[in-house]
């Protein structure tokens, strides 16, 4: 069975309008893109390392952005420490069995962070336990923290939980992530610009 063209070609161009809607709101978000980027990059300079976190499609951009500062993004320029907390099956089963899910990345901040690190959460509705578990936990082992977010910010901005947070006005979970990418990629850009040689 075909699908319908006529609803292909309408769901086509209502979510580009509506994708055009919140990337044209976030244009409120370029101060603290800025900030972010220059604190990210200063725990880099600092020898400090990213912590990255998220479920599902959350999970997958917390790898995609860590991959791209580990190997690339744009440029040639030397590897830079970032890790995503969501690519241990080991340590992530072990902690859902032994702690409960909501301490799976927390668990991993406590044996992984340290003084002067950033952990970075991804969380579309702010709300998501282990995501708020991990800041916390980032916070008292002298970690920075951030979170890329949608909505109202939820539990991380009524909390304060990250230092910097992103908050993508957006009720569709969909548009947020995709402004997440967008975020997390002017994140890379920045390493780029601060880590490639004769630049």
């Amino acid at each position: 069975m075909k699908p319908d063209r006529a609803a292909v070609t309408a769901n086509f161009q209502r979510r580009l309008d509506a994708h055009r809607t919140v990337f044209q709101r976030i244009e409120a978000l370029i101060e603290p893109t800025v900030m972010l980027a220059e604190a990210a990059i200063s725990v880099l300079h600092a020898g400090g390392k990213l912590l990255l976190c998220g479920n599902g499609g959350s999970a997958a951009d917390a790898q995609h952005i860590a991959t791209e500062f580990t190997v690339r993004f744009e440029t040639t320029r030397p590897g830079l420490s970032a890790i995503a907390l969501t690519t241990d099956t080991s340590a992530i089963t072990a902690a859902s069995n032994d702690l409960g899910y909501d301490h799976v990345f927390a668990r991993q901040v406590d044996a992984l962070g340290q003084n002067g690190d950033m952990l970075i959460g991804f969380t579309t509705s702010g709300t998501s336990a282990s995501v708020l578990e991990a800041l916390v936990a980032a916070r008292q082992a002298g970690l920075s923290t951030a979170c890329l977010t949608g909505r109202d910010g939820g539990a991380v901005a009524a909390r304060g939980l990250a230092d910097h947070c992103l908050i993508v006005p957006s009720e569709t979970t969909a548009h947020i992530q995709e402004a997440h990418i967008f975020l997390g990629h002017l994140l890379c850009a920045a390493a780029d610009d601060a880590f490639t040689p004769e630049r």
